[in-house]
């Protein structure tokens, strides 16, 4: 009986030993918590879906792969998170963020460590722009954002409308962060060189809770069309109080961020967010001919969540951790040379992933096949209008039904 315990406790240490050696630690960097936790957990809601994708079909080189998160509230945070996931837990990747400011802070202790770090929705072009050997970027980039949305006035907007581009007032608000800092210059600089027409360019605190003045400036403007790049609660306060003061649109285009949201819609309401405009991360109204996998997908995050997708954040951070993945699975070892060898090496043409994008990685680490579409709230549901190829309905004019 001794020696039937021995060998079975020495079989169980065996086995226990096998199970460790059988992991591999994906540090997880989002903002779980605080006034960016929403899209924060709903990007990282696209990492797990990856994940647990992953390691069902066998998991990465024979592993099974281990969710290590780090809560980023803020930059500070996102710095300490960052070391405590690199040093500490020896983390071999880390994958994130969202958030522009986010993003920058932890990347650069990612990339001191030699850690590679896989960005997959936070914008600002900086973050590969640094000469950073070990980071990449799978999703579309703030000047993505800012040039698609100005081309938008004319390839799409000004047609519905059967208005001339030229004579369209713009104006442009954006809360005061990197994110919306980053894309204005962008769109600024664009609109310059497609002769249309910037009345307004106004930034505001997105912790503002009075945005009043702001509606008030657009409205003696005579505006005919705003573009916002802004978050959540200001996305909400904006259109809240641009009903109280009569303010009429034929057009408003959101950056992402809150215009993406179901809570937001929810929120505002259905009739007062009726026609708004979203350029952003491909939505799972989409058709699927231009983002092949996309139903399946929907189909295992109403499995696992029991709801729809509350944005395109979740899709984007899945398409971006499964690109990543295979080229972690390619890379003879996790060291950061070997995943920035297989990483050069993607090539997966456009059109044929979830998101519709393709991924190649420049120098910078940033993927060159990525593309924003045009989306629209539709009778309480966020569709894709734009281009052709993408969309599943006909882009409405006019703002709210009230």
């Amino acid at each position: 009986m001794k020696r039937f315990i021995r060998v079975a406790l020495a079989a169980g240490l065996m086995a226990s030993a096998g199970s460790a050696i059988a992991q591999v630690k994906i540090g997880a960097l989002y903002p779980f918590s605080g006034g960016l936790a929403l899209l924060g957990d709903e990007s990282f809601r696209g990492l797990e879906l990856a994940i647990e994708e992953r390691n069902a079909a066998g998991g990465l080189k024979g592993q099974q792969m281990q969710i290590v998160k780090g809560d980023a509230v803020d930059p500070n945070q996102a710095v300490g998170e960052a070391r405590r996931l690199t040093s500490v837990e020896k983390v071999p990747v880390v994958f994130g963020t969202y958030s522009s400011s986010l993003s920058i802070a932890a990347t650069q202790v990612a990339e001191l460590a030699g850690v590679p770090y896989f960005e997959l929705g936070a914008i600002s072009d900086p973050i590969t722009e640094r000469g950073f050997k070990n980071v990449y970027r799978s999703n579309p980039t703030a000047k993505d954002f800012a040039n698609r949305m100005i081309d938008a006035i004319g390839e799409a907007i000004a047609p519905a409308l059967g208005a001339d581009v030229k004579a369209l007032k713009v104006a442009i608000v954006h809360e005061d962060s990197l994110y919306g800092q980053t894309v204005t210059g962008y769109q600024v600089a664009r609109a310059k060189e497609k002769g249309i027409t910037i009345v307004e360019t106004l930034p505001y605190s997105a912790k503002s809770v009075d945005l009043t003045p702001v509606i008030l400036r657009l409205k003696s403007a005579g505006v005919d069309v705003v573009l916002q790049t802004s978050y959540q609660n200001d996305t909400v306060l904006f259109f809240r109080q641009m009903k109280e003061q009569g303010l009429k649109l034929k057009a408003i285009m959101g950056a992402g961020g809150g215009y993406s949201l179901r809570d937001t819609m929810t929120a505002i309401g259905a009739a007062n967010m009726e026609g708004a405009l979203n350029l952003d991360f491909t939505q799972y109204k989409t058709n699927a001919k231009a983002a092949p996998g996309i139903d399946a997908f929907v189909a295992k995050y109403k499995a696992k969540y029991g709801t729809e997708p509350r944005s395109g954040h979740s899709l984007a951070n899945y398409m971006g951790a499964k690109v990543f993945f295979d080229a972690m699975a390619a890379a003879k070892d996790y060291s950061g040379p070997a995943i920035r060898e297989a990483v050069m090496k993607v090539d997966i043409p456009a059109g044929t992933t979830p998101t519709g994008w393709g991924a190649k990685f420049n120098e910078q680490g940033q993927n060159t096949r990525v593309a924003p579409f045009i989306m629209q709230w539709q009778g309480g549901e966020l569709v894709t209008v734009f281009p052709a190829e993408a969309a599943v309905t006909k882009m409405k004019t006019g703002v709210g039904t009230n």
